[in-house]
């Protein structure tokens, strides 16, 4: 480094460091201008979906017979997390959980491997199994959501409309997945009397398969006639309602119209599998991606021109409801990042302009943009997006990147002020202070690996933290060292003169207390030790975090009903919750779906199993205090107004999802004891007065009517259980005997009892089946009737039956506080539960120990490159355990700043804890060199040399400390930031404190360097 001198390199190629300097600032603005814009980062949702049916199995049937097949196959795959089950009659549906280790290139290879593995087991499912239905797209992020709603228009004809808007948006070249949902499709219903059927001595088996044989499509040949092919066709298809109703059927010897045994209706599916409302209007939606890399602002600039268009297209009576807009929600929040990141130049160059005068204040306030530029051009080049982590990520490096530039000023200006010329003193920074800044630098970029190679879900949302800061850091070094001395030269003056000939105030009252410190170096060191300990001690108090809330105006509500619920049951419930968001001041609109939730309109939404006993509900409320004031009135009316329903309100989440705040899981083979496990638990949970709205993920049983056939009647008349099960199928749920073909649509026909048959239990035992020879056969001659109860469904985790007690909670505390102090009792609770019965801590606890532990797993190899870094650099064991033994001390600050104001110490302001040991080893790296190079260039003895060093290096080391705390202030005030300010802002002042008191003290003590006598 002494050979080469990039600084005196730059001086004498002032034109062409210039033309890089303009082109570095064109590119950043072009990178800016260009770069994607999102919300939140991306991160792989590493879950598949397998759903699996079994139809007319029981639920322990399909358990064994499907669902542990799954589970049991799927342990063979060696990237396996966990697998999750739900099991219901005749339906599984198993989630695939990888580990998250799991590359998400390798995403698409592992889900082919799954549906491989599947394929293989196919043969070892009984006869009737039904298949698999696979979705690796659970991740999928729909970012606008339509509401489409109609005035005197059927729900075909709204549908027609959607489509038509649907096909403009899929023309748009950055247009994703667009799918349509709460359609209620077109059926005809043919609704059997099976009095009418009996009497004729007809089954309605009969009757469909004379259908399905008039309907079907068939070829029927070509006539070759010579010179041409004529096609033969047969007629005789149904294309509308009254050509089925016309038609005349013969079954046997009985000639009869359809009409006469069924009534055939138009209609839609009924009971609907679910359904879409808007304000409580019924609605269609449309729900549009994005492709993956698109500018998304962009997109909603072109995604609202072609709506516009739609919307001026269609009828009067059809309204278009923007319900979901992320474009707008990312140009806002990027927009307030925007005005928080100018808010932190502008105090950093208060910073600069205030302590090293108008002249160098500007060398460092032009060293800013360039920085930004460069590190712009990266990031798009990278793939990077401008979004909450990245912009962040620049609010943070901003306090940190000017600590070169301002560190390479003051050498330059203090050189001045010897008297030396301009470029020798702008040439002087490199080969004095260039390679501990770089050491200094990479080390605290070192402290940001955890973030870098933490391979949690957590860890990759907030990678793009490490990348911007540390592009940014390095790019600062080298601004500082080839574009600052340039800068340096034009700008400043050479006939500087010294500043501070005689010390001021501070700077005595500085030199007092460094003395003081030099003198009583173990006073100082023990005093620092014991507040140290004070401050581990004092830890227990600082509440724990995952991530916090999002900060978006919406609420979503849960809705969940018993098990065997109706959908229609579920409609009138929500119905009747609606009712409270009518007319409220705080309620712009809401969207509500029933028999499942919200399509994926945020990454970190989580959305739940469909089923007819689930909804949810998303309210647009009119901004954070409405949307506060809401959910507590909601909270209070769910509690109310609905008891005996699982009702959660809550907010959006930031980072993976995870519900409830607190929960348990308890697992154990028997389902009886672990109902009655899990009761307990739950009132074990309950004692906690902080908790409240406790429920348990599944629990009670369902009623079931039990139809045992007396084999040896069956057998007599000729029939067999299939075909008694047949026809209780087709009157009850329906069978689909063929479809009308009208245009594009394919209308089902369904055959089933009619409505008084199928909502009446007492219907059954006076049913009357078809005979052979046409002789009717009361159901009742040949069964017997009784009344029963069985799970409705099985919930399990990794093969073993589990049920999950979840908690919200009424007080400000986090989730940790009420485990932590509720864990002596589940402790003792756990050691009383039988063998192979367990319980287990889920939640936001295990989330944050989940992603906790690969930042722990990541910390030696963090710890051991700043090791190698400052053994480069200082050369010596005991240089490096000085500088060492100042890296944990931050921790002073950060507990000194979190406890007063209340912030938890949260996933990201861990991150923020650990990159404070990188600051703070690089403040002592340059302390430990300057008193290295008085002891050998200038000849001072240890003891001068120590406070020589310290009192030249103290204004860059307060400067920079006072430019990377202050910076952090505009994003302090920040839901998802806040916490991570505190902590950094504390840790960087008591840092500041440590490296100027402490590490002199330190040093003094390691050296056994003795006070001179006077």
């Amino acid at each position: 480094m002494n050979r080469f001198n990039l600084s005196d390199w730059a001086l004498k190629h002032r034109s062409f460091v210039w033309f890089l300097m303009i082109v570095s600032l064109l590119a950043g603005a072009l990178s800016y201008v260009s770069i994607g814009r999102e919300e939140d980062p991306n991160f792989a949702i590493k879950t598949m979906i397998i759903s699996a049916s079994l139809p007319g199995a029981s639920v322990e049937e399909t358990l064994h017979q499907v669902t542990d097949r799954i589970e049991k196959k799927l342990e063979d795959l060696d990237e396996l997390n966990k697998t999750r089950s739900i099991t219901r009659p005749g339906v599984s549906i198993v989630y695939v959980d990888l580990l998250d280790t799991t590359k998400a290139g390798d995403l698409p290879r592992l889900w082919q491997l799954i549906r491989n593995m599947m394929a293989d087991i196919r043969g070892d499912f009984p006869a009737e199994f039904a298949g698999f239905q696979f979705n690796d797209n659970f991740g999928d992020v729909y970012g606008n959501i339509y509401a489409f709603t109609s005035d005197g228009y059927s729900p075909r004809e709204v549908r027609d409309y959607v489509e038509q808007a649907r096909r403009a948006v899929q023309g748009l070249d950055d247009a994703g997945k667009v799918e349509i949902f709460g359609t209620r499709d077109q059926v005809v219903y043919l609704e059997y009397s099976t009095d009418r059927l009996a009497a004729l001595g007809v089954s309605q088996a009969d009757v469909s398969a004379t259908l399905a044989a008039q309907n079907a499509i068939l070829p029927s040949g070509e006539i070759d006639a010579g010179p041409e092919r004529v096609l033969v066709r047969i007629g005789g298809g149904f294309d509308t309602v009254q050509s089925l109703s016309d038609v005349n059927l013969r079954v046997g010897d009985e000639f009869f119209r359809l009409t006469d045994v069924a009534t055939v209706t138009l209609g839609y599916e009924d009971p609907p599998a679910e359904l879409f409302r808007y304000n409580g209007r019924e609605a269609v939606g449309l729900s549009i991606g994005m492709r993956s890399g698109a500018n998304i602002v962009t997109f909603g600039e072109h995604l609202s021109g072609v709506m516009q268009q739609v919307e001026q297209a269609l009828p009067l009576g059809i309204g278009v409801h923007h319900v979901a807009d992320q474009p707008e929600v990312v140009d806002e929040a990027v927009g307030h990042f925007v005005q928080a990141l100018i808010e932190a130049v502008l105090i950093v160059l208060a910073v600069s302009f205030v302590s090293l005068g108008v002249r160098a204040g500007l060398v460092v306030t032009l060293t800013i943009p360039l920085v930004l530029a460069i590190t712009f051009v990266v990031m798009n080049y990278a793939g990077f997006t401008l979004q909450r982590i990245s912009l962040g990520a620049l609010i943070i490096a901003l306090g940190l990147l000017v600590d070169d530039a301002m560190i390479a000023i003051e050498t330059m200006i203090s050189r001045l002020e010897m008297g030396e010329s301009l470029p020798k003193a702008a040439s002087f920074a490199w080969t004095s202070i260039a390679f501990p800044m770089l050491s200094g630098t990479l080390v605290t970029v070192a402290g940001f690996i955890p973030i870098g190679l933490n391979n949690s879900a957590a860890g990759e949302f907030t990678f793009s933290l490490f990348v911007v800061i540390a592009v940014a850091l390095i790019v600062s070094w080298v601004v500082a060292v080839l574009f600052a001395p340039l800068i340096g030269v034009t700008l400043l003056k050479e006939n500087i003169a010294h500043a501070h000939a005689e010390p001021g105030r501070i700077r005595r009252m500085f030199h007092a207390v460094l003395r003081g410190a030099m003198r009583f170096r173990w006073l100082t060191i023990a005093a620092t030790l014991v507040v140290f300990g004070a401050s581990v001690w004092a830890m227990q108090f600082v509440e724990n975090q995952f991530f916090p809330s999002s900060d978006r105006p919406e609420i979503v509500v849960d809705l969940t009903l018993q098990q065997n619920v109706s959908i229609a049951e579920t409609r009138a419930t929500m119905d009747r919750f609606e009712q409270a968001l009518t007319d409220d001041e705080d309620v712009k609109f809401w969207t509500s779906y029933v028999g499942r939730g919200a399509p994926r309109f945020l990454l970190s939404f989580d959305v739940p199993t469909p089923g007819p006993n689930t909804g949810q509900i998303v309210i647009q409320t009119t901004g954070i205090e409405g949307r506060n004031r809401l959910r507590q009135k909601l909270t209070t009316f769910a509690a109310e107004s609905f008891p005996g329903v699982d009702i959660f309100v809550k907010l959006l989440e930031i980072g993976p999802p995870v519900g409830r705040p607190v929960q348990y899981r308890v697992t154990g083979p028997d389902l009886d004891v672990l109902r009655d496990t899990a009761r307990n638990m739950a009132a074990l949970v309950a004692t906690d007065a902080r908790t409240d709205n406790i429920v348990l993920d599944w629990n009670e049983p369902s009623r079931v009517v039990r139809v045992d056939i007396v084999q040896d009647r069956v057998r007599l008349l000729g029939l067999t259980s299939r075909d008694i099960a047949s026809a209780l199928n087709g009157i009850y749920d329906g069978t689909s005997v063929t479809e009308l073909r009208d245009g594009t649509y394919l209308i089902d026909l369904i055959a089933r009892g009619s409505r008084d048959m199928r909502s009446s239990i007492e219907g059954l035992t006076n049913l009357q089946l078809g005979g052979p020879g046409g002789v009717p056969v009361p159901l009742s001659s040949i069964a017997v009737f009784g009344y029963d109860t069985e799970q409705p469904v099985i919930r399990q985790e990794n093969r073993r039956p589990t049920i999950t007690i979840k908690a919200a909670i009424t007080t400000a505390d986090q989730p940790a506080t009420i485990v932590n102090a509720l864990a002596a009792q589940v402790a003792e609770f756990n050691a009383q539960l039988p063998l192979g019965y367990s319980v287990e801590v889920g939640g936001t606890v295990e989330s944050s120990a989940d992603s906790q532990a690969p930042i722990a797993a990541v910390v030696p190899l963090m710890m051991l490159i700043m090791a190698f870094l400052v053994m480069a650099q200082m050369q010596s064991f005991r240089r490096a355990l000085v500088v060492f033994a100042a890296a944990p001390l931050g921790l002073i600050g950060v507990v000194a700043a979190l406890l007063p104001s209340g912030a938890p110490l949260g996933f990201v302001a861990i991150l923020g804890v650990l990159a404070l040991i990188g600051i703070l080893i690089r403040n002592s790296i340059i302390l430990v060199h300057e008193i290295e190079v008085q002891i050998s260039v200038h000849g001072l003895s240890a003891w001068d040399a120590v406070f020589t060093a310290s009192d030249s290096r103290a204004r860059p080391i307060l400067l920079t400390a006072a430019a990377a705390s202050l910076a952090l202030i505009p994003i302090s005030r920040q839901i998802f930031w806040g916490p991570m300010a505190y902590a950094m802002m504390g840790g960087i002042i008591a840092g500041t404190v440590v490296t100027l008191v402490f590490v002199p003290a330190l040093y003094l003590a390691v050296y056994r360097v003795r006070r001179p006598v006077s």
